[in-house]
């Protein structure tokens, strides 16, 4: 089974290294890693340059002004040959060697359409500093209604369900993705299973992690896209996840204290090795 990895970067060069070495350290290797570069103007092409080789000839990249994340995403899966899709930011990376292997094993198993599992989120300016945990592990369905879905980049898919169901809908600012599991799960019922594994580590600050303007906006996307799927939802509901997601930040950062004192007294080992089950 060749699992497609899509990274879309634009101005990447000060994280795009590491998101590189994650995928070329995972002990499962029939990969086509794509990279959709939005024409950057730092050391971005730089850097692809230098690790192209290092890929044996299973990276493919690109580099030409686009609409944003989503549309550079929907480049990727066009290019994409693999039997089965998945993400990867430019500023992420994989939480352990094992994630695609795991990966293909699971839909191995079982006749399943797409998997997911957990990721974590980091300071950026100290990769082991956990700020939040990501569980999909009590993810239904039904609480799409809410604003829950699980984590989006633990999701992997069969490319045939994008060419069935469609790529993201590039009219959302921030909750593409949102919309796109929305239509895939809630809406056409797809086969998941979920993974009790921490997959991808991600530095905070992206599109849904700057501040109360993408929360509104978050909200917005979410309103649209259940509308726009006919899905019955409102504002007081999905106002609902925001008590379990101060819940998950909290507990984070109690853990990142506790974590903080045991480093303390011995050598701690790098995010990068740790897997989080949920």
């Amino acid at each position: 089974m060749k699992i497609s990895i899509i990274t879309s970067t634009f101005n990447s060069g000060s994280t795009v290294a590491d998101t590189f070495k994650s995928v070329l350290s995972q002990t499962y290797k029939d990969i086509d890693y794509i990279v959709v570069d939005g024409a950057s103007s730092d050391n971005t092409l730089d850097i692809i340059r230098q690790y192209e080789g290092a890929f044996g000839g299973r990276m493919r990249w690109i580099s030409e002004k686009d609409g944003g994340v989503y549309d550079a995403m929907n480049k990727g899966i066009s290019m994409a040959k693999g039997d089965v899709i998945g993400f990867l930011n430019s500023d992420d990376f994989f939480t352990s060697n094992d994630c695609l292997q795991t990966i293909v094993d699971a839909f191995a198993a079982s006749d399943i359409d797409a998997t997911y599992g957990n990721v974590h989120y980091v300071n950026s300016d100290d990769l082991k500093l956990m700020v939040r945990f990501y569980s999909s592990k009590r993810f239904r369905p039904s609480l799409m209604r809410l604003g829950f879905m699980p984590a989006h980049p633990s999701f992997y898919c069969k490319r045939e369900i994008y060419e069935k169901y469609g790529k993201f809908d590039t009219s959302y600012k921030i909750a593409s993705d949102f919309e796109l599991i929305l239509r895939f799960i809630y809406v056409n019922k797809i086969k998941t299973r979920y993974i009790a594994k921490d997959f991808v580590t991600m530095r905070t600050g992206g599109l849904s992690n700057s501040g109360f303007r993408s929360h509104q906006q978050i909200m917005s996307d979410h309103r649209k896209a259940l509308k726009a799927n006919h899905v019955y939802s409102n504002f007081f509901i999905l106002c609902l996840r925001y008590f379990y997601k101060s819940y998950e930040v909290i507990k984070a950062h109690i853990t990142g204290i506790i974590r903080r004192i045991h480093r303390g007294r011995t050598k701690p080992a790098p995010v990068i090795a740790t897997q989080n089950a949920a």
